[in-house]
């Protein structure tokens, strides 16, 4: 017998990925223009939103620069918004604008009423740019994952906000503040990154009297997440050592000896069954010979965006801590989950989606990694349709 522990998800399988959007543009189509003003970074991109406005703080019209340099003008609020990524539209659907939304990928399908939205996604990969034209946008918003087609978009006269990469939590509250922004509702951020800080703050506390243990996110054929990305931000703030951040950068592809080396105490997975324990070189690291795993819902662990944060730093600081609870005999596996859901209302029914391939990793692309199954680079097909219902802390033997 051996002793597996677990915070398990009950997943609800969503099927509707598209869904017809009706009506006319509404309001002038704003103008995308090269930025004179900004002084180019080192490696030539700008980095950070460069606000240029008149009128009040929140309002219009508005000036601001993205990712690539380029500075879009917006005279009025957008009605109309397409995203590129499931990051941008469940950070739209956490501000309470899930209404101007007209255009999803099919990565955002888990979010409630994403499914009446367009499907943008194109046949293969990334998003189909006479879909997005499509849905006569006002705003496209791009994150990362989605850089190779933000030219071809804007050839077609759309307004579009790039993001940079989101490499840590302090990113994804600047991408959402940047969002607020962008919709004309500052104070919906705000009241969003101080939820998101405060559940930070919350996991931190979780654990600081307890042990760390090395921990490994696998996304498939021996991709794992490692240093200088947003889930190794959430991993450090969940209360484990991530591993892989001494290999490297990013997301890269360690080989079985590399990945027996680092010897994971807990792995990260993505589906009840953790099937990837039961392979090699897995199984015989510490995680997979003592059964030691978390489940996590991939779309919060994939994806750079507020609700991710909430629902993956709590979860996982909530396993860590009743992970040691039980090795010291003191629980009987009862719900350590310290009430959270693992899946928020409005990051359930309003929530987003996995990795946002934004960090590089798994947004759009493919909700990232699917640990226990994922055989597949990072940003590529991953099953985006399991939302979490419940998590709850429990003890599960097997022979």
């Amino acid at each position: 017998m051996r002793t597996r522990y677990v915070i398990a998800m009950a997943l609800l399988v969503t099927t509707a990925l598209v869904g017809g959007v009706a009506g006319a543009a509404a309001g002038a189509q704003p103008t995308t223009t090269a930025s004179p003003t900004d002084e180019p970074a080192l490696d030539g991109v700008a980095h950070g939103p460069i606000v240029h406005q008149t009128g009040d703080a929140c309002g219009y019209p508005l000036e601001i620069t993205d990712a690539t340099g380029t500075t879009i003008t917006l005279d009025e609020a957008p009605e109309r918004i397409t995203t590129t990524n499931p990051s941008a539209a469940q950070t739209l659907w956490e501000l309470g604008e899930r209404d101007r939304v007209v255009g999803v990928t099919q990565y955002a399908a888990y979010l409630d009423g994403a499914s009446e939205r367009e499907n943008v996604s194109a046949e293969g990969l990334g998003v189909s740019v006479e879909r997005v034209v499509a849905t006569e946008p006002d705003l496209v918003l791009a994150p990362n994952a989605s850089a190779g087609q933000v030219e071809a978009l804007r050839e077609q006269g759309l307004t579009v906000y790039h993001f940079s990469e989101a490499t840590s939590i302090e990113d994804i509250a600047e991408k959402t503040e940047t969002v607020g922004r962008l919709v004309g509702n500052c104070e919906a951020a705000a009241e969003t990154n101080a939820e998101m800080n405060a559940a930070v703050a919350d996991a931190e506390n979780r654990t600081a009297d307890l042990d760390r243990p090395d921990a490994l996110y696998p996304l498939g054929s021996g991709f794992v997440a490692a240093n200088n990305t947003f889930i190794n931000s959430i991993m450090e703030a969940g209360g484990v050592n991530n591993v892989a951040a001494a290999e490297g950068d990013g997301y890269p592809q360690l080989s079985n000896e590399v990945i027996l080396q680092t010897d994971p105490d807990l792995i990260l997975v993505t589906t009840p069954d953790a099937a990837i324990l039961e392979e090699e070189p897995y199984a015989s690291t510490t995680a997979g010979t003592e059964g030691n795993y978390v489940v996590m819902n991939v779309n919060y662990l994939n994806q750079p965006a507020p609700r991710s944060v909430i629902e993956s730093t709590t979860t996982l600081s909530t396993a860590v801590a009743e992970l040691q609870t039980e090795d010291g005999g003191a629980t009987d596996g009862e719900d350590g989950s310290d009430g959270e859901d693992g899946a928020d209302d409005d990051a359930t029914d309003d929530g987003e989606s996995g990795t946002d391939g934004d960090g590089g990793s798994t947004e759009d692309g493919g909700d990232g990694g699917d640990a226990s199954t994922g055989d597949e680079a990072p940003g590529f097909g991953v099953v985006a349709a399991l939302v979490a219902a419940i998590a709850a802390a429990l003890i599960a033997r097997r022979p």
